[in-house]
């Protein structure tokens, strides 16, 4: 347990008032993260629900919290609960977030209060905490990223040097004239925390306060997530900035964003320095068509080049529609009918781990036979079940890169001549008949079964017929084929990546321009390529003076909304 963990009193409870940081779900901390999967209930605001969700524990009760509408100056937040009583009055009761948090810790339950940024900064926590200190309620402060910090730093935009220049931050809705003038009269750095159609009006009272004109400044929205867009500007420019942007006006003016005002936001610092903005494929839109499970990595790959990845099956994987085969195969397995079972994708392995489960088997039957496996995520599925493979292909992960490696069978040193090779109802027979070739008997038995998925959401098949996906990675000719099934034929503004050839070849015959190919096999490397492509392609509109605009923005009668990407 951690030092600073609080135990959960039996009549009190706990309360963890939680920072979640500026929007990045990896700004969370560690403490946050323990702190979340212990908790009973989850308060959180709007801005953060999905941020902190993900580490809560599976059944926690989760209550939102939003802006007071009727008191937009304070920010104080209000609570909505749709639960059993407010549903039975037919409406939801309306209560502040101090008197829900206070209800949630009654009887001896670990209430987690998440806000945006620091709870100390950003957030009016600071009545809840004494609320909790009035009734004797034992809680705890879990810091987060502050908005004013955090964003700056994705931005590009240090905010101290070696000079140690001073820092003010201020609060444009809540500053006083004494505060503008102390900060108008300083030559420090200044971030500005304010809403969109504000920042003129905040830039105008540094001007007023003694601030020359031609003082640099940015303007960052959405700090820290996939939609942040960073202005450069001055004081004196940047209502000229925003408009000739086609930022303002706009009905998202509303929306918050940090400004740092000083040299410290001067352009040929933030462009050597704009190291979120400038990943190879920041903002894209790149449609996935794997299973979740297949996805889960190649999305997280995605992310780290500055990606949003969208997830979308084009296959289901159900049973085998006569399921003996598979039993037998099982049983031989354990009674010592095999020499090498041989895994080609993660559904197979996944399949006879149900199996296994089904007749109460672990890890353990696999003691005394040779374990095979094709590519990385099918050899960590196997890690993850207690096994680790005997074998993986050493250059191209495929069946024919695990051919190449295959020892051929040898009656003095094999006891057993015979493989077991469980796999999908469509597998192609070339490593079937490689290990025939090697001396092998192949036991080749239909795993499981691979079917079109249902069609995704009419919005989905809208983006991607009408341009919405910046690029979709295909990962085989099957993904290809039930992607159009299913969903119609990829934009032509959209940028198509393939793992090979035969995947390439697919994607033409359906009338798709491919623009990037994998330089082998493997969906890591398909990814890789996407990058290498995007930050060839911002290269060369940086190069040419133009602007850097993703592929769907320049689909016919698209227009580029600045102030949400």
């Amino acid at each position: 347990m951690s030092p600073t963990t609080l135990p959960a009193g039996p009549e009190h409870g706990h309360v963890t008032f939680l920072g979640a940081g500026p929007g990045d779900p990896g700004l969370l901390t560690l403490r946050a993260v323990e702190a979340l999967a212990h908790a009973d209930v989850l308060v959180a605001e709007h801005e953060v629900l999905d941020v902190v969700r993900t580490h809560a524990r599976q059944g926690v009760s989760e209550v939102h919290t939003d802006a007071d509408p009727s008191d937009p100056g304070t920010g104080a937040p209000q609570l909505t609960v749709v639960d059993g009583a407010s549903t039975t009055l037919g409406a939801p009761a309306v209560r502040d977030a101090a008197h829900l948090v206070m209800e949630a810790a009654r009887g001896g339950r670990r209430v987690v209060r998440a806000v945006t940024g620091d709870p100390g900064l950003d957030a009016y926590a600071a009545e809840e905490m004494l609320a909790c200190a009035a009734a004797g309620v034992p809680f705890e402060v879990v810091p987060g990223i502050a908005n004013a910090v955090g964003v700056p730093a994705y931005a590009g935009v240090p905010l101290r040097d070696a000079q140690g220049a001073d820092v003010r931050f201020v609060d444009a809705r809540t500053a006083s004239d004494r505060c503008w003038t102390e900060v108008g009269a300083s030559d420090g750095t200044v971030v500005v925390s304010t809403t969109l159609d504000s920042v003129a009006a905040a830039a105008g009272e540094l001007v007023s306060a003694g601030r020359k004109p031609d003082t640099p400044l940015t303007v960052t929205i959405a700090g820290t997530t996939t939609r942040q867009r960073t202005w450069t500007a001055t004081l004196g420019t940047v209502a000229q900035t925003l408009k000739q942007a086609k930022v303002l006006p706009s009905p998202d003016g509303g929306r918050p964003v940090i400004a740092v005002v000083g040299e410290r936001s001067a352009p040929a610092r933030r462009d050597q320095l704009s190291w979120f903005e400038s990943k190879p494929l920041f903002g894209w839109k790149v449609l996935v068509p794997r299973t979740k499970e297949q996805a889960a990595s190649l999305s997280d790959q995605l992310r780290s080049y500055g990606a949003v990845p969208s997830e979308v099956p084009t296959i289901a994987v159900e049973p085998p529609r006569t399921p003996q085969q598979m039993e037998r195969a099982v049983k031989g397995l354990v009674t010592g009918r095999y020499e090498w079972i041989a895994f080609t994708s993660v559904n197979a392995v996944k399949a006879v781990r149900e199996k296994f489960e089904e007749y109460g088997l672990d890890a353990r039957a696999f003691a005394g036979i040779k374990v095979a496996a094709v590519g990385e995520q099918t050899a960590n599925a196997l890690i993850a079940f207690g096994v680790k493979p005997d074998l993986v292909p050493s250059g191209e992960q495929s069946a024919a890169g695990l051919l190449e490696d295959w020892p051929p069978y040898d009656p003095v040193f094999d006891p057993i001549d015979r493989v077991f090779l469980p796999r999908a109802d469509i597998a192609t027979e070339t490593l079937v008949a490689g290990l025939i070739e090697l001396g092998w008997e192949v036991d080749d038995v239909t795993a499981y079964r691979t079917v079109r998925a249902s069609p995704p959401p009419a919005t989905t098949r809208e983006a991607i017929k009408g341009g919405g996906f910046d690029a979709v990675l295909f990962t085989s000719s099957s993904t290809v084929r039930n992607l159009v099934g299913i969903a119609g034929k990829p934009h032509n503004v959209t940028v198509i990546a393939c793992i090979g050839p035969a995947t390439a070849k697919t994607a033409e015959e359906h009338g798709l321009r491919v623009d990037v190919m994998a330089p082998e096999p493997s969906v890591l490397k398909l990814a890789e390529a996407l990058a290498d492509f995007g930050l060839r392609r911002r290269a060369a509109a940086l190069e040419a003076g133009d602007p850097v605009t993703r592929p769907s923005e320049r689909r016919p009668g698209s227009r580029r909304r600045r102030s949400s990407t």
